[in-house]
């Protein structure tokens, strides 16, 4: 009896500690081999083909390629367009990222504080995030037309000096591309800054008001630095959100006056499709892919230096 307890001790021990004898269950590798095909196979394989046809002077279509080695980025180093596409895409990242934060946190503020029908303005505010841009871009190319509702509120109360073809001005014209996306997008940041302000202890808020401290005080002493994680989170979204910026300048603008809303996501389809230019198109494609990995890098690489030198 003591022989076979001490067998079956051993036998479990055996099992517990993964020696041979252990009933094995099946690895995790099956599970996630799907994904990592699926994966590796649409997304890395196309990364690598497309820095492939970045070599080539190739019109998408036919059977011709010529290799042209690097031609392709020494030509977009002296292609003005690039420079600006690229100019509107840095100044749309720092404008929509600005407004969104502002607004974003003071939405989630507000409505962290006694407000009626909370839930109505949650939804009022998140409506924009899931409307189509393909339905919502006709509606502000009529309002900001020649003879649209902008214009016609002008006139109606006095100031008509002030209406002019807004679209067809290069200035005005990225400026209501930058309040479209800030229109749409604000509704996400205010959801994120509304969940990490409620991670933050209601205690320490309630000790700071009971101290005196004003509603701006407490946002900016205690709310701020507590969502600090998040407004990192959302300056890495919307940076790579920017350099991807395709849909709102393509329907509301078309990337003009004279290239004044070109971004680099309207400049690769006009040259891929447009002019056929498949080659050059996928080399401006591998250098928004490095932009955008590069920005995100930079934004978390400072981010933690800020924490490490505030601890």
């Amino acid at each position: 009896m003591t022989m076979t307890a001490s067998r079956k001790a051993g036998l479990t021990s055996e099992r517990r500690s993964g020696r041979p004898g252990r009933l094995r269950r099946p690895a995790g590798l099956p599970w996630i081999l799907p994904a990592m095909i699926v994966s590796v196979g649409l997304l890395y394989y196309c990364i690598v083909y497309t820095g492939y046809i970045s070599t080539l002077d190739w019109d998408g279509a036919s059977p011709l390629q010529r290799p042209v080695g690097a031609d392709n980025f020494a030509r977009m180093l002296g292609d003005t367009v690039f420079w600006r596409a690229l100019g509107n895409t840095a100044a749309f990242f720092v404008v929509t990222l600005v407004v969104q934060v502002a607004l974003g946190i003071l939405l989630a503020c507000l409505l962290h504080s006694r407000l009626y029908l909370k839930t109505f303005h949650k939804v009022l505010i998140f409506v924009p995030v899931v409307l189509a841009t393909a339905t919502t871009a006709p509606v502000f190319r009529e309002m900001y037309a020649p003879d649209g509702t902008v214009n016609g509120v002008l006139h109606a109360v006095g100031l008509g000096d002030l209406a002019q073809p807004w679209l067809a001005n290069g200035t005005s014209a990225l400026i209501i591309v930058m309040s479209v996306q800030i229109w749409q997008s604000t509704g996400v940041v205010f959801v994120l800054y509304y969940a990490a302000i409620g991670q933050i202890d209601t205690e320490v808020l309630e000790a700071a008001r009971l101290d005196g401290a004003a509603n701006w005080r407490i946002i900016r002493s205690i709310v701020w630095p507590g969502v600090r994680g998040t407004t990192i989170a959302i300056a890495i979204l919307t940076a790579i959100g920017s350099l991807k910026t395709f849909d709102i300048p393509f329907l509301v603008t078309g990337g003009g006056p004279s290239y004044a809303t070109e971004f680099l996501g309207t400049m690769i389809y006009r040259v891929s499709i447009t002019f056929s230019q498949a080659g050059y198109g996928a080399a401006i494609s591998v250098v928004l892919l490095l932009l955008a990995v590069g920005t995100a890098i930079i934004i978390r690489v400072s981010s933690t230096r800020k924490e490490n030198t505030d601890v």
